[in-house]
């Protein structure tokens, strides 16, 4: 069945997908300033405290695993309710944790409802465009996406000193409100007659028959390596920029906001090339190439603007990589979009998980260069053997051709 909707709800639409999948890291990077007052505040290590981040992002990772598949059943509106309304239940919870263990369990439970936004954002793009319009519609995303890093550091940095981590964890409480209000207009986009009939056990079960897709888990590891490289970096920048160059709080977020840019510049850059791979292969060496720089500046001891350029460069990369391995990896699991799109951010998150208390570990510097080596080499490897499944110039041939489906334009918002 075709839905017509107008261009005032296309706007709609776009600004909604995008302040969903901004979701993580609004939830992930707005106390960041605030982690090493965290420290002392719960009289513990650097390393118990980026576990509260470690566990955000593991429930990331499952949350997508449970709302992508149950939408793919019950629909995308139903499920992003539920998700919203879980995130503002977890983020109270969290304000009144009385120790940095409580905490990770109420942070786990956070990101799980922050999950629903960020799987369902891709899920929705997917249902309907394809082809090339799919990519430019999740480089859109990414772009706007990007506001996200932006504000949020910045926002951190801003009210850290004043209302503290229990503050900010009042802005994100006031924003999953925001979103739940601003989501009741969204209009299904996953019709009855094309949603999942079978049980549920069944459901979860054919999650098999898309891992066996070669091309799809290729770009789906990809997708996971570049995320964790943005996670080292993400985890670990708090302590390198205040505790080893000595920003403060407030510069701390507005360079971190600086930096994020480079995801949304990179992500609409990859829209250029002819070939959509070309964009994760130049991504992949630009992230290793960067990362061999880190460590070879740490040594050379060029200090903060070998960082910062490095970073900034690296970041470009990672957005690049986000762009063209979502739209390959979502086109290859099209058959099950719900499905396609939980283990794509789940195994990004995963993967983003597990590298946040490794760069706490040792000389936080060299912990995290070295594991945005090893991810960033994986990465380079594995794009040199994916094959395009379609030219991301939509001049090559009809069979590239973006397919809107079921979005149209009606007269009447002409």
């Amino acid at each position: 069945m075709k839905q017509q909707f107008g261009k005032r709800y296309l706007v709609y639409l776009y600004l909604l997908l995008g302040a969903l999948a901004a979701f993580p890291p609004l939830v992930t990077d707005m106390y960041l300033p605030a982690l090493p007052a965290m420290t002392s505040e719960f009289r513990t290590t650097a390393s118990a405290v980026q576990m509260s981040l470690a566990a955000c992002i593991l429930g990331l990772a499952v949350g997508q695993l449970i709302f992508g598949p149950l939408s793919d059943k019950w629909g995308r509106k139903p499920l992003l309710k539920s998700a919203l309304v879980l995130f503002m239940l977890a983020t109270i919870a969290s304000i009144f944790s009385p120790t940095v263990d409580v905490l990770n369990i109420c942070r786990f439970f956070q990101g799980l409802g922050g999950a629903g936004g960020v799987v369902l954002s891709r899920s929705v793009a997917t249902d309907c465009y394809s082809g090339r319009e799919l990519a430019k519609t999740l480089a859109i995303i990414g772009a706007i996406n990007g506001i996200a890093p932006v504000t949020a550091p910045v926002i951190g940095g801003l009210f850290s000193e004043a209302i503290g981590w229990k503050g900010i964890f009042c802005i994100l409480l006031a924003i999953g409100v925001l979103l739940y209000g601003v989501s009741v207009p969204f209009r299904e986009s996953h019709p009855t007659e094309r949603r999942y009939a079978g049980t549920l056990t069944s459901l979860f079960v054919q999650a098999g028959d898309l891992l066996k897709n070669a091309s799809y888990i290729r770009y789906v590891l990809i997708f996971g390596m570049a995320n964790a490289v943005l996670f080292g970096y993400i985890s670990s920048a708090s302590f390198i920029l205040q505790n080893d160059f000595g920003l403060s709080e407030l510069m701390f977020g507005i360079l971190f906001g600086i930096n994020s840019l480079g995801i949304g510049c990179g992500s609409m850059l990859s829209l250029k090339l002819r070939q959509i791979d070309n964009a994760s292969r130049l991504g992949c060496t630009g992230m290793f190439v960067c990362a061999m720089l880190q460590l070879l500046n740490y040594y050379l001891g060029f200090g903060f603007w070998g960082y910062e350029i490095l970073v900034f460069i690296m970041l470009f990369s990672v957005g690049m990589v986000f762009t063209s391995t979502t739209t390959q990896a979502m086109t290859e699991g099209k058959a099950m979009i719900g499905w396609a799109s939980a283990i794509v951010g789940a195994t990004g998150f995963l993967f983003g998980g597990l590298v946040t208390p490794i760069v706490g570990i040792g000389v936080i510097q060299l912990s995290t260069y070295c594991v945005m080596i090893v991810c960033s080499f994986i990465s380079l490897v594995l794009s040199f053997r994916t094959q395009t499944a379609y030219p991301s110039n939509s001049s090559t041939n009809g069979a590239s051709r973006a397919v809107k489906r079921p979005l149209s334009v009606s007269p009447s918002d002409e």
